[in-house]
């Protein structure tokens, strides 16, 4: 489900941020790792993690939900991922944390490097997966990237209206989609359920159209990779066909990830 526990920051006019961090309380005796998940999903993404005890006596997690996902809120409709990583480093002010780790899943990859761009003091690692750091361009798809346009903008179009829609919900194809893109099939019907509580009504339409938005108009990050100070590890899914490799050259090698399991020992 989405995060029950909020931050205010002043980002966009004031962002209710829907976060988690392990225990309840910051140890600054531990070093901090950030997790922004993937499209569509909360953090409930990470809850493995969350209760994994021997990870969390090792280090803080925090856990954000990035604009357009779960519990994250702001006045304005329209935002990008650079909003999501503006407000995600104002919830570490917030919570008084100097520097972490950071890690992202698809876009939540692309969204943490934004983070190191923007503040490559406070970020010592990054850790991302199933991701891409080009925009959704045709050299993309020649390195084996998928392409969402097609499937994307006319659910764009659907859900856009100039009249208030507050019966609005998710059909099942969209949910399906979504669960086929790594979510276990055992949690299927969970993630469903998630999906439409967070995706309904005006504002949860108005929600979910501009995150699509932001995940077709993103800007690349290719030409600005060279300026990522920080070690990097990159963890490639071998059945996630959404965002190619080759380019990521630039950034690092790509050890690849074949069991979720693996990802905790990453860690």
């Amino acid at each position: 489900m989405a995060a029950n526990t909020t931050e205010k920051v002043p980002h966009l006019g004031g962002i209710t941020v829907g976060y988690r961090l392990s225990g309840n309380i910051y140890d600054n005796a531990k070093p901090t790792t950030l997790l922004i998940n993937s499209m569509c999903t909360t953090l409930s993404l990470f809850d493995d993690m969350f209760t994994n005890i021997e990870l969390i006596d090792m280090m803080n997690l925090l856990a954000i939900e990035p604009l357009g996902h779960g519990a994250t809120t702001c006045p304005t409709e329209h935002f990008t991922y650079w909003d999501s990583a503006i407000m995600a480093l104002q919830v570490m002010d917030n919570l008084g944390i100097e520097n972490a780790f950071a890690f992202g899943a698809s876009q939540g990859g692309w969204i943490v490097v934004r983070i190191a761009l923007l503040a490559p003091e406070r970020i010592l690692g990054l850790m991302v997966t199933g991701t891409s750091m080009d925009s959704e361009s045709e050299e993309s798809r020649k390195k084996g990237a998928w392409d969402p346009r097609h499937l994307l903008c006319p659910l764009i179009e659907e859900w856009s209206s100039v009249t208030p829609t507050p019966n609005f919900v998710i059909d099942d194809c969209w949910c399906e989609m979504l669960n086929s893109f790594g979510i276990p099939e055992a949690q299927g019907d969970i993630w469903t359920l998630t999906y439409r509580s967070v995706y309904k009504g005006d504002e949860g339409r108005k929600k979910l159209r501009v995150a699509l938005i932001c995940l077709l108009e993103r800007d690349s990050l290719l030409l600005r990779l060279r300026d990522i100070k920080c070690p990097v590890r990159w963890l490639q899914v071998g059945n996630v066909s959404s965002s190619g490799v080759g380019e990521n050259m630039i950034l690092t090698q790509s050890p690849f990830v074949k069991r979720p399991d693996e990802l905790s020992r990453s860690f």
